[in-house]
């Protein structure tokens, strides 16, 4: 399995907007079906989000897959600041050299993210990504956080959780045996 994490400019609280979420929803399964990622789990924080998924592809293309998340989001929230006349497009919107300038939603960089391959690691990062909220304070249980697939795995069998939310895979068949 694969851990990504990344964080919104300057970390700042950029995703509280649920219409937002909702798009960096859409983003993702756009990505996961693109690149035959399955998503086991997520969570959606007001400056950064942590994913952990299931690459099908032998050699996943890890910088295209992250690039198809990152880059049409924040095209899509560039264009909804345009649109608004919002004060935020300038505070996004950084100089590079003089005459250059670049709109940056997300830190620069890649974040962090690494490989998994112990089953126990994999169980340890799935709860560290459904607590952030709880520690956070931003609920008072994980699964009431609605940009989490924690309630996903709250049922059993696991189900998809409200509408907006991004499809969640869940673990392989079998990987709890």
């Amino acid at each position: 399995m694969h851990e990504f994490t990344f964080s919104t400019y300057r970390r700042l609280p950029l995703l509280t907007n649920d219409e937002w979420r909702e798009r960096l929803a859409r983003t993702l399964d756009a990505a996961n079906e693109e690149y035959r990622f399955q998503l086991v789990a997520f969570v959606f924080m007001p400056e950064h989000l942590h994913l952990l998924t299931l690459p099908l592809e032998e050699k996943p293309m890890i910088g295209h897959y992250l690039g198809r998340i990152k880059q049409p989001f924040s095209k899509q929230i560039k264009e909804v600041l345009t649109n608004n006349r919002s004060r935020l497009l300038e505070k996004l919107t950084i100089r590079e050299r003089p005459g250059k300038t670049s709109f940056r939603f997300w830190q620069e960089g890649p974040g962090y993210d690494r490989n998994i391959f112990s089953k126990n690691v994999v169980l340890h990062s799935i709860n560290y990504i459904h607590e952030n909220p709880e520690r956070r304070r931003l609920c008072k249980k994980a699964v009431d956080w609605k940009w989490s697939s924690a309630s996903y795995y709250l049922n059993e069998p696991p189900r998809q959780q409200t509408s907006g939310s991004p499809y969640v895979h869940g673990l392989p068949m079998g990987f709890l045996d």
